[in-house]
């Protein structure tokens, strides 16, 4: 049984939604205030949590924020309930690391909707990226998932995806619709919190084969190009001499000569 814990000031609004996901056979645990709702996540460990931004004490971006700094409570998937719609609050939450908005009022069915969508979604990436997923290519480079990409909870999803798929063609809509999310909001979110675009975390990761490649293989640069995601070698070769400021061939012999000397 999914537990969903809703964290909303207004006891009428707040028993409704509770109400409404007992019906639907959820374990639904209420909060008053942020105070009170931090403490709840951290007790019943929900399985999603909405959560209302105006609120007396903590509001909802405090709240979003500590379940965000413990590793608890990191990576539950959080949906704001706010009357409020302006680019700026929507932009503060992303940076926050919201899943979703419902704007209020909603209907019993846009709730509802909302939390089975985004609970199917949380199920969808924990069994691809879930903790005993082997990463692809992994033991193929020297270099780990942690070496190259940071550690953020709210992104993991997403460097797992590029992880698994840098070696093939894939986009920034390849990688949002893995995550859940549009393609807009994850550009923010990840330029947010890493000053990166998608695309330059692809380079980065792809880069990196290429220069394990190089150093510990005799492969040509074309196949080393096909092998790390680029079916065209010159735009690898130029790709590489811009991340790297030479060529791949020149990179290569000077790591053999930096190897024998």
């Amino acid at each position: 049984m999914k537990t969903i814990l809703i964290i909303e000031d207004e006891a009428q609004t707040r028993n409704i939604f509770l109400k409404c996901l007992e019906f639907e056979g959820f374990r639904a645990v209420g909060a008053s205030d942020g105070t009170a709702g931090v403490a709840m996540a951290q007790q019943h460990n929900p399985d999603l949590v909405v959560c209302d931004i105006m609120m007396p004490d903590l509001d909802g971006y405090s709240v979003l924020s500590a379940l965000r700094k413990a590793r608890q409570t990191a990576l539950i998937p959080l949906i704001f309930l706010t009357a409020k719609v302006a680019m700026h609050d929507l932009r503060r939450g992303m940076e926050l690391g919201a899943d979703d908005y419902l704007t209020k009022p909603c209907t019993v069915e846009q709730f509802l909707a909302a939390i089975n969508s985004r609970l199917q979604r949380q199920e969808q990436l924990l069994a691809l990226y879930g903790p005993h997923q082997e990463v692809q290519n992994q033991a193929a480079s020297p270099s780990s998932l942690h070496d190259i990409f940071p550690t953020d909870p709210k992104l993991a999803a997403v460097f797992r995806f590029i992880e698994a798929r840098y070696d093939q063609p894939i986009s920034l809509n390849d990688v949002a619709q893995e995550a859940g999310y549009s393609p807009a909001y994850l550009t923010n979110l990840v330029q947010s919190h890493t000053g990166r675009t998608v695309k330059q975390w692809i380079i980065e990761r792809r880069m990196a084969q290429a220069k394990t490649l190089l150093a510990t293989t005799d492969q040509s640069v074309r196949h080393i190009a096909e092998t790390t995601g680029y079916g065209d070698a010159s735009y690898f070769t130029r790709q590489f001499r811009q991340f790297h400021g030479v060529s791949p061939q020149v990179w290569r012999q000077q790591s053999v000569a930096e190897t024998t000397n």
